[in-house]
């Protein structure tokens, strides 16, 4: 449980001066930090504003009424004047939705850990319902943004009040039924929070081979669904690995040295469940998913060096996951259908967005699919936030959305931006119907990968050749002995 809150001084004392020049009366937003269960704390970096929805509409606003107790009882009374009162309107689902989009954007050990609303202490209190209303935001971030995939069951509800001016901090526990009982008020303070980080970084190279038996291609699954199915299972392997941090194996200390770490991940040897486990007679089809993460964490100096490395392991998962949304999510809104059976090629480059929709069992031939690229973008006190970018983007969709979504303005020069990831993770589909080689399918880059596909059509036309000669030779041979046989018959 949070016990107590510190936010990062700098930070929120420019996101109040902010808030106290822009002439609103309320404001709604996103709570960017860290909740640490080994210190019992939250640590908050900054506070990013959600912003106008579709329409143009505030995330929120205050709806002004009257309320006249003496004109609802029919007399009027000089000791009783009437009451000016605001109650507080949020859009729940567009919060919810903001934070999605931004914990997409968010590294390893930075999270969507609450929600900040800029109100009057009158309005703030005015009602159940403004509470109500406060709480169902908090529950719908935390489910649009989950902290973990166990995820933590609480979040942040940080109130600035501007009359009179003061910041009040409460946590609130998250259940199926949200109650007034649910928050609870926790010590905040103002420090030095983002200049305490120590930053780590790991680049993990992975190769994925799931079989596709006849029982599961059977049921019409999607490559977006069985992707999902690939990183979640991936991700329990993944959490097993140890990790070596500047060559030295990691244990429970703390990191005492400055600089960015270097994360090395070490998965145990296991056996695996690739196409080998498998008799060729299951065997419809194989995917091979593989590529290169770059990954990034935040670590605050009081936290042991395994929390950097679990950081670390998830924020790998959530970037393969993002990386699988965004794909999906371009998908939906294609609506036209996809028709495969009307080419005749053996290997097809598919366009990128309908593939997550291809039903596996509808494939004939070998798909290819380019995952989005990640690119680091510079935030806060040298620290890192990412966006992904599809082959056919710029550098310029970043900038559009750092400044919708986070409210800054993205450096200029694109030779601050980190760009590791030279080759994006991807994924190759042997045709359905052909039982796959594992060792003939290992992406690894661009060029490998057309070589590839090129080595598995030729090597079939090859695989015939050496066949048919064996054939007429033989023929020959035998012709031959015939022909010597008949000969010497003659002369006896």
């Amino acid at each position: 449980m949070v016990k107590a809150v510190i936010g990062d001084e700098t930070q929120l004392t420019s996101a109040e001066d902010r808030l106290s020049q822009s002439g609103l009366t309320s404001q709604v937003g996103l709570v960017i930090g860290k909740l640490s269960s080994k210190l019992d704390r939250g640590f908050i970096f900054d506070l990013v504003p959600t912003p106008p929805n579709d329409a143009g509409e505030p995330a929120c606003s205050l709806l002004e009424t009257t309320k006249d107790d003496n004109k609802r009882k029919g007399f009027k009374s000089k000791s009783q004047p009437a009451v000016d009162s605001s109650s507080l309107n949020i859009d729940s689902d567009w919060v919810a939705e903001h934070a999605r989009q931004v914990s997409r954007m968010l590294v390893g050990g930075m999270k969507v850990i609450g929600v900040y609303v800029w109100v009057s202490d009158n309005a703030f209190k005015n009602s159940t319902i403004t509470l109500f209303q406060l709480l169902q935001t908090v529950k719908g971030v935390a489910e649009a943004a989950p902290v973990t995939e166990t995820d933590w069951d609480e979040r942040l509800l940080i109130h600035i009040c501007y009359s009179p001016r003061r910041w009040t901090c409460r946590n609130c526990v998250l259940s199926s039924n949200i109650t007034s009982s649910s928050i609870r008020p926790c010590d905040f303070k103002m420090g030095r929070v983002l200049s305490s980080l120590q930053a780590f970084r790991c680049t993990y190279n992975f190769k994925l081979r799931l079989p596709v038996t006849h029982e599961s291609a059977s049921n019409a699954q999607t490559l977006g669904s069985i992707l999902r199915h690939v990183i979640s299972v991936h991700a329990k392997e993944l959490r097993d690995a140890k990790a070596m941090i500047d060559g030295h194996l990691v244990g429970e200390e703390l990191c005492t040295t400055d600089g960015t770490h270097e994360v090395e991940l070490l998965l145990p040897f296991t056996k695996k469940s690739l196409v080998e486990a498998s008799s060729q007679k299951d065997v419809a089809g194989v995917l091979v998913f593989g590529g290169s993460v770059c990954s990034y964490a935040y670590s605050n100096s009081k936290e042991p060096v395994m929390q950097a490395v679990a950081d670390i392991k998830d924020d790998i998962i959530r970037s393969l996951q993002s990386r699988l949304d965004i794909i999906c999510d371009e998908a939906d809104e294609d609506p036209d259908p996809i028709d495969n059976d009307g080419k005749d090629s053996r290997v097809e480059k598919l366009p990128e967005k309908p593939v997550p929709r291809l039903v596996l069992n509808s494939l004939r031939r070998t798909c290819l699919l380019s995952f989005p690229r990640r690119v680091f973008v510079p935030w806060l006190a040298g620290t890192f936030i990412c966006d992904y970018l599809q082959p056919s983007e710029t550098v310029g969709v970043l900038k559009e959305h750092c400044v919708e979504l986070m409210s800054m303005e993205a450096p200029t020069d694109p030779s601050t931006y980190l760009q590791p990831e030279v080759e994006a993770p991807s994924l190759i589909t042997e045709s359905f119907w052909d039982v796959a080689v594992p060792n003939h399918f290992a992406p690894v880059s661009s060029l490998e990968k057309s070589r590839q596909v090129d080595m598995s059509v030729e090597s079939s036309r090859q695989s015939n050749q050496p066949f048919n000669f064996n054939v007429f030779a033989a023929v020959c041979f035998l012709l031959f002995a015939i022909l010597v046989g008949f000969v010497l018959a003659r002369q006896k």
